[in-house]
């Protein structure tokens, strides 16, 4: 019989602390971590996180009511729900102060747009419009945010009373300035449409002259190319055809929107097409380089004013 080796410290240390060395390498965790590293794909996965979790909370109430009705249960309220209900409320808190810095982001893009050639006169002036809608939206929302957790008193002496002592002061109401946040935002949302009516011309239009080059064959990288182009288009526009409603709904006091299983069903369906189309951006091998939009660095608004309302 073959003698076991002695059980020494070094063995001892590879066989615990060495455990890791059984656990083979991930792709998938790479890909995560390469995602998540960049402002835009951490916003992507927390907005993802939060939206599954809102729509837990309405399969755990939806639960908690049948099984009340099968005598199952005593109350038809789920004490789980709540819980996932103040992790989504603390993810978007969390979010809403990470974008405090999306303004200087938004500085370095309205400047980069003016010293970088467009495509054509149109996208220029859709992007111009786009950027000065963002100014609009992140200061108010900073403003609100501040005003939530009470940092800025509820009033600030007006600008006027320099000129005139018996002018009124600014109010800083919650709600009022998450209102007017949405609104610019909606109005980046509508923009965007133009936007990708634009995006859909050039890549028609490249498409067609790529066609026309090659006698009609493309090469296995150009269609790769022009797929992934027209997968990101098709995401874009899912992602649009969300935020709309949603934008639409926020920037009018009560809302539109009555059904609050809706809301965040469409929060859902744009949060996850935004994650797949970040996530298919940042898949190894490495895709042909993307111009950098503004969707990349603009969010919907996470604290919304009726949820502004109701912690004022």
């Amino acid at each position: 019989m073959s003698r076991s080796k002695p059980l020494t410290l070094a063995r001892l240390n590879d066989a615990i602390l060495g455990s890791w060395s059984l656990v083979p390498p991930s792709e998938t965790l790479d890909h995560l971590l390469r995602f998540i590293s960049t402002w835009s794909g951490t916003d992507k996965f927390f907005t993802l996180v939060q939206s599954v979790s809102k729509i837990l909370v309405h399969l755990l109430h939806l639960r908690a009511r049948l099984q009340h009705r099968a005598g199952l249960r005593k109350v038809p309220v789920s004490a789980a729900a709540g819980g996932w209900a103040k992790f989504a409320s603390a993810i978007s808190d969390s979010q809403m102060l990470g974008r405090f810095w999306g303004l200087f982001q938004i500085f370095q893009w309205l400047i980069s747009l003016e010293r970088t050639q467009q495509p054509t006169r149109n996208l220029l002036t859709i992007e111009r419009l786009q950027g000065w809608s963002m100014l609009g939206y992140y200061p108010l929302e900073h403003l609100c945010y501040l005003r939530i957790h009470d940092v800025l008193p509820a009033t600030l002496p007006s600008p006027a009373a320099l000129l005139n002592p018996a002018a009124k002061p600014l109010s800083l109401e919650p709600a009022g300035l998450a209102l007017w946040s949405c609104r610019f935002w909606a109005s980046y949302v509508l923009l965007q449409f133009a936007h990708l009516r634009e995006d859909r011309k050039l890549l028609q239009q490249q498409q067609r002259t790529l066609r026309k080059g090659k006698g009609g064959a493309l090469t296995a990288a150009e269609k790769q190319h022009l797929q992934q182009r027209w997968d990101a288009y098709w995401s874009g526009l899912l992602v649009n055809l969300c935020n709309l409603p949603l934008s639409l709904h926020w920037s009018v006091q009560g809302g539109l929107i009555k059904n609050p299983v809706l809301i965040d069903v469409l929060g859902f369906i744009a949060a996850l097409a935004s994650f797949r189309s970040g996530w298919n951006a940042t898949a190894l091998p490495a895709t042909a380089p993307q111009e950098k939009e503004l969707s990349d660095i603009v969010a919907p608004p996470i604290e919304t004013p009726e949820g502004v309302a109701a912690s004022a």
